[in-house]
């Protein structure tokens, strides 16, 4: 099958619109050298925006001929595109926020290589490290706005949802922007896209022009989440954890909405960090909401949640049904006790410098069959660790399900297996398989078949 392409030459708008000889050379020999896969692969992914395509090997097979290239002009660079997704352009024109994705991409593939890895001053191997890390890639991508009251709320879920949840998703942004409150997601279409679209809207009308729409994304689950160009400020994190720190640092409420795998691991995330003693008097707002059809879904997770950690996490999220309106006040008074707490502590309202992250919420975690198969999923364990291992479990399906090496390495060596409790594993099965059969695996478009097995106590599911 034939995709339409263009080729175009496209030049910066914003912070690489003026660099040093040295820094292009940089740049030069970057996008051409051992980068370039990633720099290309993650190009090709903001280029395919509005493709409805979550499976990033397919992606890369559509377009196998397409090449982007880093082309030095005595005014700074440009961008060399040879058959790129015409689904980008519109007469001919690349739109403005994706030009600004392809240039973000640049940026952080770049500044991680030069400033972040094999640097000493950056232990990645230690939780200051990777904090330090994460920091100084969120500052040098300017996301953060210093002297500002607290008002970014971070709404996760997935890009697999229905008509339903989607315009839900966008109410509760109006809701929220119209209460003056900037929106991050992870960056993609479904219940990353709706809130975004929604707070334009409410921004607009109360005239609120330095809407803040923050996406975070990682090379990983960038090709099958492809920025929507309604984000305005895009970073690139080095890996799933590193985005996930990212989130919580410089969100000041989360809102979860209807998702898969994706969702589940986020929700698990969050949950690890709210279970840990030493954020016990730390606020971080913790809502969970969708359309009245969601009611079920919802009803799975809190079931799932209280099966596995037990009464007590049930005890750190509100479940809000139906009610956009309600949604953004609460959100809005959890907002304004961080902005109290955060002052009488005198940490930052950009950073949440205090927030205590487990190592093992931090340290990358590749998702090899041996590494799934020796996850911890046992109940005699602080729920706080149970928590990140089950986090780590759903991140290795996500992997499985979209991410090109996972799916290679499904199809290379088999299923992933994970052993576990019976009174861990019965409630995850029943979790996952109603994922599959709402379709929140994948896209409705495709098939799913699992990439997974469940195995408690020499039973398997």
């Amino acid at each position: 099958m034939q995709y339409d392409v263009i080729d175009a030459r496209i030049s910066p708008n914003g912070s690489l619109d003026v660099l040093s000889r040295l820094e292009v050379g940089k740049l030069l020999n970057t996008s051409q050298g051992e980068l370039y896969p990633l720099f290309r692969n993650s190009s090709l992914a903001v280029l395919n925006y509005g493709g409805h395509l979550d499976d990033g090997r397919e992606l890369l097979e559509r377009y196998k001929n397409f090449d982007i290239r880093v082309i030095q002009e005595e005014r700074g660079i440009r961008l060399d595109l040879r058959n790129a997704p015409s689904s980008a352009f519109v007469d001919g024109k690349m739109i403005r926020g994706i030009n600004e994705h392809l240039f973000s991409v640049l940026r952080d593939i770049v500044y991680v290589d030069d400033t972040i890895n094999n640097n000493p001053r950056f232990d990645l191997q230690t939780s200051d490290g990777i904090t330090n890390a994460v920091f100084h890639i969120l500052r040098n991508a300017g996301i953060m706005r210093p002297r500002t009251n607290p008002r970014l709320v971070v709404c996760w879920g997935g890009h697999s949802i229905t008509p339903a949840e989607y315009d839900y998703s966008k109410e509760v942004g109006y809701q929220l922007g119209l209460r003056g409150l900037d929106i991050c997601t992870g960056c993609g279409p479904g219940a990353m896209k709706g809130p975004m679209k929604g707070a334009t809207i409410g921004h607009a009308k109360q005239r609120i022009a330095n809407g803040q729409y923050l996406g975070i994304t990682e090379p990983g689950i960038i090709a099958s989440e492809s920025p929507n160009p309604i984000v305005n400020d895009l970073v690139i994190m080095p890996d799933i954890e590193k985005r996930l720190e990212a989130f919580v640092r410089v969100g000041h409420a989360v809102i979860v909405f209807p998702g898969g795998v994706g969702t589940a691991e986020e929700i698990l995330y969050i949950l690890s960090i709210l279970l840990d003693p030493e954020n016990s008097r730390i606020p971080l707002p913790l809502i969970f909401t969708g359309p009245a059809s969601a009611s079920e879904y919802f009803g799975q997770i809190d079931r799932f949640i209280t099966d596995t950690l037990g009464p007590v996490a049930r005890q750190l999220y509100r479940i809000i049904i139906d009610d956009p309106e309600t949604v953004a006040r609460k959100t809005l008074e959890g907002v304004e006790q961080v902005r109290t707490f955060r002052f009488k502590t005198d940490d930052a309202y950009y950073f949440n410098w205090l927030l205590n992250i487990d190592p093992s919420l931090q340290l990358p975690f590749v998702p090899s069959h041996e590494n799934m198969r020796s996850l911890d999923l046992h109940k005699k364990q602080a729920p706080y660790l149970l928590a990140s291992n089950l986090r780590r479990a759903f991140s290795g399906i996500v992997t499985g399900n979209v991410k090109e090496a996972g799916i290679r390495a499904i199809e290379e060596k088999g299923l992933f297996e994970l052993y576990g409790d019976t009174a861990i594993m019965q409630p995850l099965d029943t979790l996952l398989a109603a994922f599959v059969e709402q379709q929140r695996m994948k896209l409705p478009t495709s098939t799913y078949t699992p990439c997974y097995r469940l195995v408690a106590e020499g039973d398997m599911f």
